[in-house]
């Protein structure tokens, strides 16, 4: 049985990637109780069954933070979502709990963490590492040999050029072109990149 945890907007596009794998969706869960459907699955309120080891959850919740803990509450079988549209090289690493969308590409000697968000059209280039609980939004790119620290989150557009790395938890703005290693948790905006702001330590 497969259920995933959370019905949001990024619930749907997994839904759609599990579908055209053929893989059979037993049901959804989520926190808010007024939720009750989506796309036509029934939505049970808090982790209830899928609690248990036996069953195949994804977590379909967009927010890194969130993500992990909720990912620290479950012991199901976590699987990843990969859509048919997308091209993974061969020679990559890849963690569970992953969600990766139509059109996104992934080349040689990558390797990615549990549970990273690889949204529509983003691009990994080769000898990159990507950690736990990442996001790479839609049309990001990462050239050669970038690191991307656990929770961290390249927001849509974002270009970064190689050998960067990019700290724990840090967020990158929508279309920012980084050319110098972020640090954790910092905000960067712009181009080229700046530091505007610091997250919160998780």
């Amino acid at each position: 049985m497969t259920y995933l945890y959370g019905a949001s907007g990024h619930a749907k596009v997994i839904i759609d990637i599990l579908e055209r794998n053929g893989i059979t969706i037993s049901g959804l869960v989520d926190s808010n109780p007024e939720i009750k459907t989506l796309m036509g699955y029934e939505v049970k309120s808090g982790l209830g069954e899928i609690s248990q080891a036996d069953y195949n959850v994804l977590i379909s919740i967009g927010n890194n933070t969130v993500r992990k803990r909720v990912a620290e509450s479950m012991v199901g079988r976590f699987i990843n979502a990969i859509h048919p549209n997308a091209i993974l090289s061969d020679y990559i690493s890849l963690g569970t709990g992953i969600a990766t969308m139509a059109g996104a590409v992934v080349n040689s000697d990558v390797t990615i963490g549990n549970h990273v968000i690889l949204n529509t059209n983003c691009t990994v280039d080769h000898d990159c590492s990507i950690g736990d609980f990442v996001h790479i939004s839609p049309n990001a790119a990462l050239a050669g040999n970038v690191e991307v620290g656990e929770g961290s989150h390249v927001g849509i557009g974002a270009c970064v050029i190689q050998g960067i790395k990019i700290g724990r938890w840090a967020t990158i703005g929508a279309g920012a072109v980084i050319i110098k290693d972020v640090p954790d948790y910092a905000v960067v905006v712009g181009n080229p990149g700046r530091i505007i702001k610091y997250n919160q330590p998780k």
